[in-house]
Order: C-alpha cells, then structure tokens, then sequence
C-alpha cells in the first residue's frame, strides 16, 4: 500500500509511468521504454536493485529514467496485475455464484411442487379413509381397467427408440423433477468453491446420486468428457459400444456393455448392459440418458462375462444446459441397483450405499470435468513441463494396473494358483502380461515368464482410513522390505531377473518425494518417490541404487471425504509416455457412512515406536462414536517373473504381503482412536475387569481345569503374563456365561482368526462362528463342561466375522473362574487354525 501511494503521489500514468522523488509531475513513458520494460517485467517481475541498474546501463532508450522511477513503475506494474487477477476472480465467483442461485431456485422449485404434491395425496389418502368408513354401495361399483403399456420388441428399432423416449422422460423427472426423494448428500454444502449441489436418494429402489454443478466448458465438450467413462470412473474396466442407430433430433441409440472392477477381493465384480440415448431436448440443452435392457443375455458371450454379476441400471444420465456468459450448468443422476443381496452383510454398504454411488461416480464425473476445464483455459500449470493428458494418463495406468490384481479377471490371463494350507493369501499369476518396454530394447516377460499377484483383504475396526494411508506413504521403511523394491526395479532395467536375497542391498530409510500433480481438490496427489540405497562395499559407491516409484495416493487430504482411500505405486526406470508399471498397493474402502471426526492432519509420529500409547489415547478423546468406524483394506502386490523361478516368486510373494498384512495391523492398532490393543489404558471393555487379572483367571483356570500349564512361564505377574497371553500362538477366546453367549475378549490370534477387533467382538455371539455340526458338537458337550469343567472339541470349522470358513484341529474349551470361585466367562483355544 505504501508503494501504490508513492506511485500515486509521483503521478504513474496508465501506461505505468512513474514521478521521480522532487518532480510532482507524471512521467510519460515512451512504447519503446514500455516495450523494455515488459520484457524484464515478463521474465522478474519483482527484480533486484543491482537488477534495475543492470538495465539501466543496458538499455538506452530508459537512459533518461531515474533508479526511484524504475522501482516505482515495477510496484504499479505488480499492483495492475494483481488487481487484474482479483477482478477475474471476483467474475468467476459471481458467474458461480448466480450459477448456483440459478440451481438453488430450481432446487426450491422442485422441492415445493413436492410439498404440493404430497399434501395432495395427503388430501386423498383422508378421503380414502372417510370413504372406507361408510357403507359400500355395491350398486356403483364399476370395472376400472389400467392400461397397459404396450410390449416393446428391444431387437428392432422402432421398439428401442420407444424405450429411449421413455428412459428420457424418467431421467428429467430424477434430473429436475420429483421422481426421487433426494436429501442433501452430509458434508457436501453447496457454494462457489464446492464441486456442486450433490443430493442422494432417499427410499427408493437401488441407490441413488445426483450432482449439479458449474463448468467452464461447452457442453457438447461435456457430453463427450463424460460419455468416456472410462477415463474418469476409475472403477469401469471397459465400455463397448455394439450398436449405433439414429434416433430423434438428430440423436443417437446406443447398445451398451459396461464392465466394472471388483473394489476388494471378498466380493465379484458387477457387469452392465445398457440403452444409451443422446439427443437434443426443447431448450436447446444436451441429454445423455442411459437404463439397462431387460434380460442377463445381452452383450458379450457368457465365457467373457462368467466372473460378473449382471446389475441394472435404473434410467440415468447427463443434462448439459448451456449457461449465458459461457460454460455449462451439469446435471448428474447415477441410479444403480446391484444386486447387493449375493454379497456378505458386512460388506454389502459397498453396493448398498447412495453415498459411496455420490462419491465415487457422480461427483467424480463432475470434478473430471471441472479439472478439464481447469486445464483447458491455463488455470493449472504443472512442473517439469508435462502436460496435464499425459500425467493423468499415468494415474489412470496406475489405477488400472491396480484394479487388474485385485480383480484378476481370467480374460486377462490371471489363474489362481494353489496355496501352502493357509488361505489368508491369494497368489494368482498371468503368463501373458508384459512387463518390459519392448520398445526400449528389453524383451517382454511373457516370452519367458509372466507376472504373480499375492493379494490379501481384511476388515478393520476403529481405524480412520485417511491417517493409515498417509501413515503407509509417509513412513514406507515400516512396512515395505527395500530388497523387494529392489527385485521389481531391476527387472525393468535388465533382461533377466535376480531374486531377490542374490544381492544384498541396504535401504536408508529416506525417501524424497516429488509432486507430479494433483486434483483440483486435492483428493487425488501424483508424486515420484525416490527410495534411497545406501552402498555395502567401497566399490559400490560409484553406483546409485536409488529407486525411483511413480505413486498415486487417493484421499490423504485432511478435507477429502472420499469413498475410497488408495496409496498405488509402482517402479519406474525412467519417465517416458509408455513407461511399462507394475502396480501395487493398499485400499481402504469404509463400510460405514459415520463422518471420521479425527483429523487425519494430526501428527503422525509413530515412525520410532509402534506402541499404542498417547496418539491414540488423544484421538479415543475426540469421538466416542468413532470407534464403530468400520472398513475395508486390500492388499495387492504384483512381482515380475521367470518361468523356472515361478513357484519361488510365488512363495515369496506369499510370505511378502503376510509381513505386510503384521505390520499394518501393527499400525491399525497404534492409530485406532478406540485404543482396542493390548495397552488400551491396560483395559479391555468396560464391565470387564483389568487385562492382567482376566489374563491370570484364564491362565489358572486352565491349570486347575486340565492339570497342564497354558503358557510355558504361567507364574508370571501382571504385564508380562498378559503379553504372553496376547501373543500366544494359538486362539484364545472369552464369551459371556450367559443365555446368548457374546465374545467378551480374544487374544491376537483369535482377532485374526475372526477377522476382528476388541471392540467389534461384542457384535459376535458364540453360535454364529460355529455351522450347524460344530454347534451341535459344542452343544452335546455343554453338560460335560459344567460338570467337569472342561471339555474337548474335535477338530472341525467355524465362521470369521467376515464370513470365511477357518478350519481347526482341535479347540479345548473350560470354565473361567474368579477370585470368589464363581465362573466368569468361557474360554476356548483354537489349535493349529487356518482360513480354508
């Protein structure tokens, strides 16, 4: 401000003039000596005094302008621009602003003809009622015949235009009208920074999103953005067009198949076969509409199609109005029904809820475009020179790479291979993925190898998704083994590949990360990360064995409220367009809608020590309610290799993501803020008594019960017995001696047996882990347990809480006494257990 008021006082013209300190006039400045300066202004635009003096002695024509004038005419020129910047802003939020007082007003509209509407069937129900109530004249009783409507043939034309004209009437009644009770979407207030107005469905059949929002594009761009679907929907593995047939307006009919990804390896994948119908309506706006054709036969053959379960889709689709001053108002409708009743319970909210369907599909189409558009007019600008097509082309490769091993589809080449008895771990592998960049001179494996895939899924309790996944990127030498890095990196630079343990290798632990780009809002981040390898002998010092990871993180923003949370990644040799990238990583999908009132920002410092302590003790202060946060992780991990080395690879493979499986729940425990590990403030669940006590009562009932030690050093006291006891090799569990016996505590091994925590093991009752022969077995032997105090259980299977058969060879179950000798609980062990 103080230099605005010199310029003022000195008298800067409109041409950027400047006063000199004693002159009191304004300075003209010729276009020769404007010209020069805005060259140097272009290129500095706040330069230095020696800077200025340079170009003093540089340039003559400003030979007669004085230092003070030159400094002057630089602090207008960054004021002019500024202003300049801040009035194109004020534009677009006002063009936003009345873009969405437009909406809002339509919303209004919408909202109070539904009133209406509902006050006049309140009106008529009350009549009903009054009619019902009086006597029946059966003398004015008459036929009343509802018409049908008339059969409509999907194999000819005709018989397709009529169901696109219908499909457009029931996708403007979603769109604009009342067809569907929308309620505003929580955590998504409309304003000129949101993405839109974004509504879910209340009550309807399926699940429901829509999403309206402004966008700085035309709409037949739009349309044609959003009509690749592939190219914004990350979960859409293919959309094949098989028939184009002229419809009204100039429109076109579309048959349809549309294949989406699995989002974890514990539920299919879903497949669709759809009527699309893009047309021009009244107001000159762009449609595009889309419902699925009745019958499973449609599209492809079934051999293609044999691992998908076929879902409707409910009429949906795109409105595009042109919007006065440029851009175009979008509206969005995504209505979905997917057959979530073949899917456990536990996870149907992945195919169950409106919310996820808003988050990953409808506002992802509309932030798709808004980053586009972004990118189109210059508003975003990214380093290294690279052009915003060509990095969203890498994420969507790593995306893609990712979704192929979680899904690991049999048309891609993947088969299952057989495991080692324990089935925590599938190991699949694909014999024709190329790995290798032919182009750059290397051979592709599938001439002599393929690709294994070791993938594992698991359900977490009380764990925000956002904190683990930044917790795995910000902290990798926890959990990731640099000599595995090491194997994939290598197998992109040389012809063979060494397995990993041949050469040994060092990880300093540092790694550098390197923005590439990022979404408008943050909710996606591209990023090169560079693993630094430290030399074991003099000779190696020559040598660089950094590796350098091209990783794709999803949802770790403090703001993101997003469906899904990813961290992928993969090695790359160098960075040209057709890289070949072998992805792997972590997912965190949340089954519940409850909001994570956590700040994912707070500090992550658990890099030193994993012991559960004050973080989670701070964060279990901030919401109780959020310890029934349930989710979803998937684990997937892909690793080059050849033919003679494929059974290794693959035990290695196994054995690779069973350690990560370790060290993720070690951390799960460490930042749940429901505190459900072992030093939850030395507490298990409240009306329960101290750990070390329930520790020692199971341990001494065991010995009186049996004769025989549980634990090779029982007489230990306090927190070293519970530490004993919460790592023993074998499952231990506790239920209430009640009517409807309910879990009450279970050691390490019995939360991983039932795929649980502390916390969510209350939910679980002692007949639902059992089938129908082990709860007759249990049964039969209740008598005997009372009496004797305990009993044996052959060997047989039982449920998790994910709904998994774990198998077991023996479980010997005995009555848990108090220090009064009464029986507080049951306890059962597990012996030798493994998912079948």
């Amino acid at each position: 401000m103080a230099a605005a008021a010199t310029a003022m006082r000195g008298g800067s013209s409109d041409r950027g003039g400047g006063a000199g300190p004693d002159s009191g006039k304004y300075v003209r400045y010729t276009p020769e000596q404007i010209e020069a300066l805005e060259r140097v202004y272009a290129d500095c635009p706040k330069p230095t005094s020696s800077r200025r003096q340079q170009l003093l002695r540089d340039c003559p024509t400003l030979a007669n302008i004085e230092a003070r004038q030159i400094k002057v005419w630089f602090q207008n020129r960054r004021c002019r621009d500024k202003l300049r910047k801040e009035s194109s802003r004020l534009e677009s939020v006002n063009r936003k602003v009345a873009a969405m007082n437009k909406l809002l007003m339509e919303e209004n509209e919408r909202l109070q003809k539904q009133v209406s509407q509902l006050v006049h069937e309140n009106a008529q129900v009350r009549q009903q009622l009054k009619s019902s109530s009086m006597p029946n004249d059966t003398s004015c009783e008459s036929n009343v015949t509802t018409p049908q409507n008339p059969p409509r043939d999907a194999s000819n034309p005709s018989g397709l235009l009529s169901i696109a004209e219908e499909t457009l009437t029931e996708f403007l009644s979603k769109a604009t009208g009342t067809a569907i009770d929308w309620v505003q979407m929580p955590g998504m207030k409309p304003g000129p920074d949101s993405v839109g107005i974004v509504a879910i469905s209340h009550g309807c059949r399926g699940v429901a999103a829509r999403a309206c929002g402004l966008v700085n594009l035309e709409p037949t761009r739009v349309v044609e953005i959003l009509k690749d679907r592939p190219s914004w929907f990350r979960d859409c593995r293919s959309l094949e067009v098989f028939t184009v047939l002229p419809g009204a307006n100039g429109g076109t009919i579309e048959l349809v198949y549309t294949q989406l990804y699995a989002p974890t390896t514990l539920v299919p994948a879903r497949d669709f076969w759809t009527l699309r119908y893009t047309t021009i309506v009244e107001d000159g706006s762009l449609v595009v509409c889309e419902r699925s054709l009745s019958g499973s036969g449609g599209g492809p053959s079934a051999a293609s199609a044999q691992q998908f379960v076929r879902a409707e889709m409910l009429p949906s689709g795109y409105l595009v109005r042109p919007c006065e001053g440029g851009g175009s108002i979008v509206h969005i409708v995504d209505h979905l029904e997917f057959e979530a009743w073949n899917v456990p319970e536990v996870l149907r909210p992945l195919y169950a809820s409106s919310r996820v369907v808003a988050q990953k599909m409808t506002t992802a189409a509309l932030r798709h475009v808004r980053q586009i558009a972004q990118e189109t007019s210059g508003e975003v600008v990214y380093p290294l020179g690279r052009q915003p097509a060509v990095l969203r082309t890498f994420s969507q490769r790593l995306s893609r790479g990712f979704n192929d091993a979680i899904s690991g589809f049999n048309d891609d080449g993947w088969s299952i291979m057989g495991g080692d008895g324990i089935e925590d771990v599938v190991v699949a592998c694909n014999s024709t993925k190329k790995i290798r960049n032919i182009s750059n001179g290397g051979n592709a494996f599938a001439a002599h190898g393929g690709t294994i895939c070791a993938k594992a899924s698991m359900l977490l309790q009380s764990v925000p998704p956002a904190i683990l996944i930044r917790f795995l990127r910000e902290h990798r030498s926890e959990w990731a083994d640099y000599s595995m890095d090491a194997y994939l990196a290598s197998a992109l630079k040389t012809s063979t590949c060494s397995f990993p343990g041949l050469r040994p290798m060092r990880f300093s632990g540092n790694q550098i990360i390197m923005p590439l780009a990022h979404t408008v809002e943050n909710e996606e981040i591209l990023e090169v990360v560079r693993l630094e390898g430290q030399p074991l002998t003099h000779d190696e010092v020559l040598f660089s064995r950094d590796i350098d990871m091209l990783q794709l993180c999803t949802g770790i923003h403090e703001k993101s409220v997003g469906s899904s949370f990813q961290l992928v990644f993969a090695p790359i040799a160098d960075f040209p367009d057709d890289a070949p990238l072998i992805s792997s990583g972590f997912r965190v999908i949340p089954l519940d809608t409850k909001t994570d009132i956590v700040s994912s920002g707070r500090t992550l410092d658990l890099a030193s020590s994993l012991e559960v302590g004050s973080i989670a003790t701070q964060a279990s202060d901030a919401s109780p309610d959020n310890c029934s946060v349930r989710s979803v992780l998937t684990i997937a991990f892909q690793f080059p290799y050849e033919l003679h080395l494929q059974d290794s690879v693959a035990a290695m493979a196994r054995q690779y993501v069973r350690s990560i499986v370790s060290a993720v729940q070690r951390v799960s425990i460490a930042i749940s803020p429901s505190q459900s590990g072992l030093n939850a403030g030395q507490r298990i669940l409240s009306g329960l008594p101290e750990a070390e006590t329930l520790a020692r009562w199971i341990c001494q009932s065991y010995h009186f019960h049996i004769g025989v030690e549980l634990l090779t050093q029982s007489d230990g006291a306090g927190e070293q017995l519970l530490k004993m006891l919460w790592h023993y090799q074998d499952a231990i569990l506790c239920c209430s001696f009640k009517e409807i016996p309910v879990f009450t505590f279970a050691n390490k091994a019995g939360l991983d047996m039932l795929e649980t925590s502390l916390v969510a093991l209350q939910d679980l009752t002692l007949d639902k882990i059992f089938d129908e022969s082990g709860r007759k077995a249990l049964f039969s032997e209740i008598s005997k347990l009372m009496e004797v105090g305990h009993v044996y259980l052959p060997s047989g299977v039982c449920m998790s809480g994910m709904g998994r058969h774990v198998s077991f060879d023996q479980a010997v179950a005995w009555k848990v006494l108090g220090e009064d000798s009464t029986v507080h609980c049951l306890a059962f062990c597990f012996v030798n257990w493994s998912f079948v």
